[in-house]
């Protein structure tokens, strides 16, 4: 059964990144993994993958292993093999210009200065992709980004990253049954506690 859909969450790998905001990437795809029993532990094109169905669509779940700043190297040679359209690739990464737990999906766009995303849209020539962004910047927007983005994630974010994964897995669900303007009236949402727009 050949993908449909490929779903990447960007990260970096090794136990040094693991609980960073730079990885909830890789996190959101773990939940999806296990919420849809999807092992995702066969490497290829550089990559962790894993095959099965999100809505009952076929998926590949994929983390590249090549590290952020790089992974659109990975990200393309998954669709080429793959044979999957640019147009049906869901990016799932953090975000430092959104405060921590506001999510936005988009149809495409800008890498606004994310390594991660710049290096797909070059690898893979286009912007035009689905993507999911998890704000993660918590109020400390007066720190280097490069310190927020590699920092451990707080024992309060931790505490709510449960939800927080859940909620997203459940947009990237709904993105592979329903379609992107569905899900962004569904599941963007602000900051909890915040009223006026970023």
């Amino acid at each position: 059964m050949s993908a449909a859909q490929l779903v990447v969450g960007l990260g970096n790998p090794g136990e040094d990144y693991e609980e960073t905001a730079h990885n909830l990437g890789f996190l959101v795809v773990d939940r999806l993994g296990e919420r849809n029993g999807i092992k995702i532990t066969r490497k290829d094109c550089r990559a962790l993958v894993g095959q099965g169905t999100l809505a009952g669509k076929a998926v590949m779940l994929a983390k590249p292993q090549t590290f952020m700043n790089v992974s659109g190297e990975s990200v393309q040679g998954l669709l080429v093999k793959h044979e999957i359209a640019p147009a049906n690739l869901i990016l799932v990464y953090d975000e430092l210009d959104l405060p921590w737990q506001a999510v936005r999906i988009r149809p495409n766009g800008s890498a606004a200065g994310h390594r991660g995303v710049d290096s797909v849209i070059r690898c893979i020539g286009t912007k035009e992709f689905p993507r999911v962004r998890l704000g993660i910047h918590g109020g400390r927007r007066f720190k280097d980004g490069a310190q927020i983005v590699l920092g451990r994630l707080s024992r309060a974010q931790k505490q709510e990253l449960d939800e927080l994964l859940d909620y997203v897995a459940q947009a990237v669900e709904s993105i592979v049954a329903e379609g992107v303007e569905k899900s962004m009236a569904k599941f963007n949402r602000r900051a909890p506690g915040l009223n006026e727009e970023e």
